[in-house]
This record gives structure tokens, sequence and C-alpha cells, in this order.
């Protein structure tokens, strides 16, 4: 099941004066390489834990419906349906209403009964489901070792922004960060 951002968070779960005050860096000089590293880590720790940290809409496309209508979603944790689409054979969308659809939270599923939801019209990319996902709105929402995680991420990087020679280890991801995500990471099989 294919998933691709909609609307991005509308900011980031570290300041720039909190990376600044976690580097130790009194100048102005870094503000822009600081932001985009903590941009990268923001997106480098939702990759491998498969969480969004700050609320973001994707938008999920699906062929057909599952057996059973109960949807997972490959990126957590659920918050809520925005908007479903199904479409038919002309390519032409009509709206499903969301509330048929049930959001387990808890298990990070949306489900509705087979018998509610209209078969697509099209064998390919059919339904279009747009989720809201994210610890919450702000930083205090993220969890404090994801958060802890970005910071020392960050400061890896930060320390680390030459090119890198041949066997080294610079490029791997501190063991600590591993660490810190690794009860947080959401496994498929």
């Amino acid at each position: 099941m294919p998933a691709y951002l909609i609307t991005a968070p509308a900011a980031e779960p570290l300041s720039l004066v909190d990376a600044k005050h976690f580097l130790r860096v009194e100048h102005g000089d870094d503000d822009a390489i600081i932001t985009a590293l903590v941009s990268a880590a923001r997106n480098h720790i939702e990759a491998l834990t498969r969480n969004a940290l700050i609320v973001q809409t994707w938008r999920l496309v699906l062929d057909r419906w599952p057996d059973g209508g109960r949807i997972a979603p490959r990126i957590g944790p659920l918050r809520a349906l925005a908007a479903a689409r199904v479409f038919n054979a002309e390519n032409d969308a009509s709206t499903i209403d969301p509330e048929i659809f049930v959001v387990d939270a808890a298990a990070g599923v949306l489900a509705a009964p087979s018998w509610s939801l209209p078969v697509p019209g099209r064998s390919v990319a059919g339904i279009e489901l747009d989720i809201e996902v994210g610890f919450g709105a702000a930083a205090s929402d993220v969890p404090p070792t994801l958060l802890q995680a970005i910071r020392m991420l960050v400061a890896h990087w930060y320390e680390n922004r030459g090119l890198i020679a041949i066997g080294s280890s610079v490029a791997v991801m501190p063991a600590s960060v591993n660490a810190m995500i690794a009860s947080h990471r959401v496994l498929s099989l």
C-alpha cells in the first residue's frame, strides 16, 4: 500500500534555539545548517520508526479493500481519517463518508464493514485515504527518547560534516540513537 505525504508537519519537534543550546553554538553562522540537520534527523527517525513525530497528513493508495475491511497504515500513530475517495472506471472520484470508518488508534487500524465500502471501478489505485498521523502538534507531545535521539543525531551530523573516508564509521548512526528509537520501531512482516 503506497503512501505519500500530503501535509508536512507545521513545525519541527526541536526548535533551532533548543538545537543550538544542545550543540553549545552561540553564533548564527550555522543556523541554516542546524535547521536542515534537525529536519533531516526528524525524517530519518520517522523513517526508521515508521512513526510521524509531529502531526502530518498522508495519502494511502489501495487497489482494493482488504478482506474484513481493516486497513493498517504503515505509518503511525494513527489519529484520524481526514478523507476517503473511490475512483470509477472513468477516473472520477466519489467521496466516502469518513464516519463509516472506525479509527482504532490503539491498534493503528481503520475499520469499516466490508458491505459498506464501494467497489472501485479501476483495478489499480482505485482507493485513496487521507490519514492524519503523529504524536501531536507540539514538541511536548513527542516521546522524550525520540526528542533526545533527534538531538544526538543532529549533534553527530553537525560534528561530522566533512567527507567520509573509506572504512570510517562516521556515516553509521550512533548506537545510542539506535537504542533510543528501538522501542518505538514498528516492524512489519
